[in-house]
C-alpha cells in the first residue's frame, strides 16, 4: 500500500477500536471505575505496571489489587502506615508479587508527598526536555529514590534502551483525549503530540509487516521509529493508532 492507502487503512482500524466497547475487554476498565484525579491515576499506574500475559488475568489482578488498597488508592497511597501495607504481600501477578506492591505504595507515598504526585513527576521531566524519553527518565530516577533493587525490573529504564511499552501506555491513558473517550486525558502539560507508541509484540509485529517499522528489536530505538513513521498520518495524535496496530495483531491476528 502506499501512504495514503496505508492511512486510509489504518484511519479505518481506529474508528474499529478507539470506541468505548473497547473498554470492555481492555485493563483501563480498571482506572474508570474511579473518578477523583489521584484515584485514576493511581489505578491507571499500577494496572499498567501488570499489563503483560493474559488480559483477563490483568483486569482480575489488578481489581484485586484495587481491593487490597481499600478501592481508594489515592487515600491508601497518602495515607497508609506501614503497618497497614503488609496485608499487600498476599498480591501475586505471574512475576510482580506482593513484596513489589509494597514496594510501589512506598514510592508512590514518596512520589506524592516529596515531588507533587505522579503527573508532576512526569510533567516537570517533559518540560526540562521537551521529550517523552526525557519524561520517563526523571520518573524512573525520582521512582528509585526509595531503595528497592529487586523492583527495579518492573520499571522501564528507557536510558538503557528499554521500549517502556507500559510506561507509554500509562502515558497515553493519562494525556490523550478524542470524541471517542477511551483515554481520560486528564493531564494537559505532555502533548498527545509528544507521546509515544507503547511498543510491544503485536504492534511491533504490525508494524514491520506494514513497513512502518523496519527495526529487528523492540527497543527505544522502534519505539522512535515507529512513532515517526505513525507522526506522517497523524502528527498531532499519533498514538491513537496504537488502537490500529493492536486491533490487528490481537483480534484479527493480521
Amino acid at each position: 500500500m502506499n501512504i495514503e492507502n496505508l492511512k486510509e487503512f489504518l484511519d479505518e482500524k481506529v474508528e474499529i477500536y478507539n470506541r468505548p466497547d473497547f473498554i470492555e475487554s481492555d485493563p483501563i476498565q480498571v482506572a474508570k471505575r474511579f473518578s477523583d484525579k489521584e484515584d485514576i491515576e493511581i489505578a491507571a499506574f499500577l494496572t499498567a505496571t501488570i499489563s503483560w500475559g493474559n488480559r483477563p488475568a490483568i483486569i482480575k489482578n489488578a481489581l484485586r489489587m484495587m481491593e487490597l488498597l481499600d478501592n481508594s488508592p489515592g487515600d491508601f497511597i497518602i495515607n497508609a502506615a506501614e503497618v497497614e501495607t503488609e496485608r499487600l504481600r498476599k498480591f501475586v501477578h505471574r512475576t510482580f508479587n506482593g513484596a513489589d506492591l509494597v514496594y510501589f505504595v512506598g514510592s508512590l507515598q514518596n512520589i506524592y508527598k516529596r515531588h507533587g504526585g505522579l503527573q508532576k513527576a512526569f510533567e516537570t521531566g517533559f518540560q526540562n526536555s521537551g521529550t517523552v524519553y526525557g519524561a520517563l527518565e526523571n520518573f524512573h530516577r525520582i521512582f528509585f529514590e526509595v531503595r528497592g533493587e529487586r523492583t527495579r525490573k518492573h520499571v522501564s529504564d528507557v536510558a538503557k534502551g528499554a521500549s517502556a511499552k507500559r510506561l507509554n501506555m500509562f502515558l497515553r491513558w493519562m494525556c490523550r483525549h478524542d470524541r471517542a473517550g477511551v483515554d481520560f486525558g486528564l493531564w494537559s502539560e505532555i502533548p498527545q503530540s509528544a507521546l509515544m507508541l507503547p511498543l510491544d509484540l503485536h504492534t511491533g509485529n504490525v508494524g514491520r509487516k506494514l513497513g512502518l517499522l523496519q527495526r529487528r528489536s523492540n527497543d527505544w530505538k522502534a519505539v522512535e521509529e515507529i512513532t515517526a513513521s505513525l507522526r506522517n498520518f497523524d502528527s498531532n495524535d499519533p498514538v491513537k493508532y496504537d488502537f490500529a496496530l493492536f486491533g490487528l495483531g490481537v483480534f484479527e491476528k493480521f
